[in-house]
């Protein structure tokens, strides 16, 4: 094989959406080494994939094969709302293990980062950027603009860093209805998107985003109902890591045909299920804290 697959799939819900990208990839996607891997780990199964979720707050929305649990979706939520970019190391500071960004840090202060000077912890650079207030302000002052959109990837960085931001872009646009309504549409860029370990979290996380900060920073500047349209979703590079292939089988690709969606699925808007989600954010912030004290510098 020569050429990587492009795989395209369109969905209503999240959780339908999530499933037949998972069941496209495993069945249409090529082999390919990964530069973590084990040397007893079996080749990943990747594809350039493109996902449309046409409903993004229609349930079902939880995908029950995904590896993770409700508190764990709230976490993730708080961590794009930048509550752990206290977490972000020092760059010049080789005893700093801490993590070198965060989403929310690289869209609410893009161009800089934090450096020892002269022995205290300073942020640097040319210039910052608040991204996410620029596109409320584009979207709310000209909604049909092409140019709200926002980037993570700082060159002077992240060329050199093991681990760069996987997440590239995000790009909004606002179609207005009969009704008025402001209908919010997104194009979401991954280069490298971990379609096992990670992109149903990273999907569910950018709905609640771009519902809980963009759509409603542009409803309260503009005193316009502001509801969340299609999220498309691109990843450059969509995959199952060799190692998690056998869990994966397991949980969802061994099941597909004997348990119906409505088993496999989670409505979101569940009272029980919300619940659990709103209930959870106490232990989120408490377990934060604790990593604070751990790491203490």
């Amino acid at each position: 094989m020569k050429n990587i697959p492009v795989i395209t799939v369109t969905g209503k819900s999240l959780a339908e959406t999530y499933e037949m990208a998972l069941i496209y990839l495993y069945g249409k996607g090529t082999r390919f080494k990964t530069q973590y891997d084990k040397p007893s780990d079996p080749l990943s199964i990747d594809c350039t994939m493109n996902m449309t979720i046409l409903e993004p707050e229609t349930d079902p929305m939880i995908h029950m094969a995904f590896p993770g649990g409700i508190d764990d979706l709230k976490e993730y939520v708080l961590e794009l709302k930048g509550f752990k970019n206290h977490w972000v190391k020092n760059m010049n500071d080789k005893n700093d293990t801490r993590w070198e960004y965060t989403y929310h840090g690289r869209l609410k202060n893009y161009g800089v980062w934090k450096d020892l000077v002269d022995g205290e912890s300073t942020e640097v650079g040319p210039f910052k950027v608040d991204q996410i207030e620029s596109v409320i302000n584009k979207l709310s002052a000209q909604p049909f603009t092409r140019q709200a959109q926002m980037i993570t990837w700082m060159p002077n960085l992240d060329t050199s860093c093991y681990d760069p931001p996987c997440l590239q872009s995000l790009w909004y646009r606002i179609l207005e209805d009969e009704d008025g309504v402001y209908w919010l549409n997104s194009n979401i860029r991954f280069r490298s998107n971990d379609a096992w370990g990670a992109s149903f979290m990273n999907m569910f996380g950018f709905i609640q985003f771009n519902k809980e900060v963009i759509a409603a920073g542009v409803a309260e500047k503009t005193g316009k109902t502001v509801k969340l349209g299609r999220m498309n979703w691109h990843a450059d590079s969509y995959h199952i890591y060799g190692k998690d292939i056998q869990a994966a089988k397991e949980r969802l690709f061994e099941r597909v045909n004997d348990m119906a969606f409505e088993e496999r699925t989670m409505p979101f808007n569940d009272p029980f299920i919300r619940e659990m989600y709103d209930n959870a954010e106490p232990a989120v912030v408490e377990k934060i804290k604790e990593y604070d004290e751990k790491h203490k510098r």
